[in-house]
């Protein structure tokens, strides 16, 4: 019976020998638990494959004479909001995976082995191994089957059982630890080398799986874009602390930069850290990528767009119009699996290559969902539209009354649509009258150079609300930032300085006056000196009362909306043109009026303790 032993102990040791021998240079690695093993867990045998297999008395009639005790546990497993499969179940016992688990839960020791009792392993686990018995952070496996079509799914996954790639198998239909992981190799993926049936750099382990480029009628493929992606084809240089993948780039990296696969910080769809947490790691400077990326979250710092908080969350799987949900992470304005790099900067409306492949809302009726967005303004019109729950924040600084307005006053698209006067975002230049001032093309950030590549025809949400520092409109010489809204020292996340007028109380002084004058890029009209010529303003080119107005120190929201005319006037006598349109918290109406005469160019109301009053060609001051 002793030489039967020897003989079947030396069969399998053989059988493992020529499967190592099929990987040059390769062991059994980490699973050799016997006293001279490579790894921190040992025992007292010196057979490595007797801690997981015994040639008699094994689990029962399990195929491959299974020796470590079986686990008992129940497992929470993995589920999204975008998870289409019908669910996952507790592992089978005896089956492919609950073997791994029977050791990888951590709820029975490895080396209890059913042949031989205790076989004394002791040490640490490595990190990551033990993966306990919440597996909601974990790929999912052991799903209820039929699995579920989906359109990032490789077409034979669900109709013939068959990923693309040969190494990477399902068993018996499903997937499996071992789809992934082949137990008796370890080092196939040498940068990786935690027993994965193939290389798994640039992705190739994902993309078995996974197809970017596959469309079903009907269905959004999340992946879309994938190929062409920055994320994809990035060549910086990682050193993964904190982790971002173990192939030392990030095109390399892949799929690993974002995700985990298992013990994932971000549980749902297994990212590293959840949110904006997930994007930290590479866009914050640092030394974790070589070059450094520009610094996004250095931004976020100043005046920022608001991060989610633990009222209202982000989730993948939330409506493309924002209802209730007030918040902002990188993912409502960026695809991370589409997103390219901005190599040029094209004219308006379109969307930049950094938001490739991002979610929309048609500007015709706020609320149809365009997917992808084509127009820039689409995807800012998912909380800054028909939107529900909208407030005025007081860290981005003085919100004024419009004397016009549409009943939802923080719902940009009637005034951006507004038929009677707006700036040219979600339509083309269409103003009736002669614009004097308006440049040919907008003006750096220096306040000086004409940026030649934008021209006036159509305004980006960005040509106004941007960082500060940004490097589209940056010169040689300045300090330049990421572009986009992320955050701005000026408030209203403008990208250059621009001030409200304010007064004591409607009509009564006002209690800011900019004087002396200064229309440099430091002074308090430079937004608006980006597109429009101060200097032919304040020579009264376009109306006759620029010049005393700016000399009594009042600046350009005493008289202009910003967006456009969004309905109207309390008594219907704001005629809209020009963008004219009167803060209530300044004005006050003269004799019950506050009005706009575009026929004489004059107004009617109260300002800084005077009364004006319409008359042909000025606004008379009495």
């Amino acid at each position: 019976m002793k030489s039967r032993l020897v003989f079947m102990l030396a069969l399998i040791c053989i059988a493992a020998a020529n499967l190592t021998a099929q990987v040059q240079g390769d062991v059994i690695g980490l699973h050799d638990l016997s006293p001279n093993s490579p790894g921190p867990m040992k025992g007292t045998l010196s057979g490595a494959c007797l801690y997981c297999h015994a040639p008699h008395s094994g689990v029962g009639s399990i195929t491959p004479l299974w020796n470590q005790k079986l686990s008992s546990a129940t497992y929470t497993v993995y589920n999204s909001s975008t998870y289409v499969e019908k669910g996952n179940a507790n592992p089978t016992l005896g089956q492919d995976s609950s073997l791994c688990l029977s050791c990888h839960d951590g709820t029975i020791a490895p080396g209890t082995s059913v042949a031989y009792k205790d076989l004394g392993v002791h040490g640490d686990w490595k990190t990551g191994d033990k993966l306990g018995t919440e597996l909601q952070s974990s790929h999912p496996f052991s799903l209820v089957l039929p699995l579920t079509d989906a359109p990032d799914l490789v077409a034979s996954l669900v109709s013939q059982g068959k990923t693309n790639n040969d190494a990477v198998k399902l068993v018996k239909g499903n997937i499996e630890c071992t789809t992934c992981h082949n137990p008796h190799v370890q080092y196939l993926d040498k940068n990786n080398p935690n027993f994965l049936v193939v290389d798994s750099s640039a992705g190739r382990l994902c993309l078995a799986c996974h197809d970017p480029n596959r469309s079903m009628p009907g269905k959004t493929n999340l992946l879309a874009g994938w190929d062409s992606s920055i994320h994809k084809t990035a060549n910086n240089k990682t050193a993964s602390d904190p982790p971002v993948g173990p192939y030392g780039s990030v095109d390399q990296n892949a799929c690993s930069s974002c995700h985990a696969q298992h013990n994932a910080t971000g549980p749902e769809r297994l990212l590293r850290g959840a949110n904006e947490k997930d994007c930290v790691a590479c866009h914050s400077g640092g030394s974790n990528l070589d070059p450094v990326p520009l610094n996004v979250f250095a931004e976020f710092s100043k005046i920022g767009h608001p991060f989610t908080n633990g009222n209202s969350t982000h989730d993948e799987g939330e409506p493309a119009l924002l209802n209730q949900n007030r918040h902002s992470v990188c993912t409502d304005c960026h695809n991370p699996h589409a997103a390219q790099k901005v190599a040029t900067f094209t004219d308006a409306p379109g969307v930049r290559p950094s938001q490739t492949g991002v979610v929309g809302i048609d500007a015709a009726d706020g609320r149809r969902v365009v997917s992808p967005a084509v127009n820039q303004y689409e995807n800012c019109l998912r909380c800054h539209g028909k939107s529900e729950g909208k407030k005025s924040d007081p860290i981005y600084g003085y919100a004024p009354q419009w004397t016009a307005s549409a009943a939802d006053p923080l719902d940009v698209i009637p005034q951006f649509n507004s038929a009677t006067s707006s700036h040219p975002v979600t339509h083309s230049r269409q103003s009736g009258f002669a614009q004097p001032s308006l440049r040919r093309q907008m003006l750096q950030l220096d306040g000086l150079t004409a940026n030649q590549s934008r021209t006036l025809n159509q305004i980006l949400c960005t040509d106004c609300h941007n960082s500060d520092d940004n490097r589209e409109f940056a010169v040689q010489g300045m300090q330049i930032g990421p572009n986009g809204p992320h955050g701005s020292k000026w408030t209203h996340l403008f990208e250059r300085r621009y001030e409200f007028s304010k007064a004591a109380a409607p009509g009564q002084t006002v209690t800011n006056l900019y004087l002396p004058v200064d229309l440099s890029i430091n002074g308090p009209y430079a937004l608006c000196g980006k597109c429009h010529d101060l200097n032919s303003v304040v020579r009264n080119e376009s109306f006759s009362e620029h010049a005393r107005h700016i000399n009594d120190g009042f600046t350009c929201s005493a008289c202009h909306t910003g967006h456009g005319i969004g309905g109207a006037g309390s008594n219907g006598n704001i005629s809209g043109k020009r963008l004219v349109n009167f803060d209530l918290q300044l004005v006050a109406p003269n004799n019950g009026v506050i009005s706009y005469d575009h026929g004489s160019n004059s107004c009617t109301l109260t300002c800084h303790n005077h009364p004006h009053q319409s008359g042909a060609g000025s606004s008379k001051r009495h």
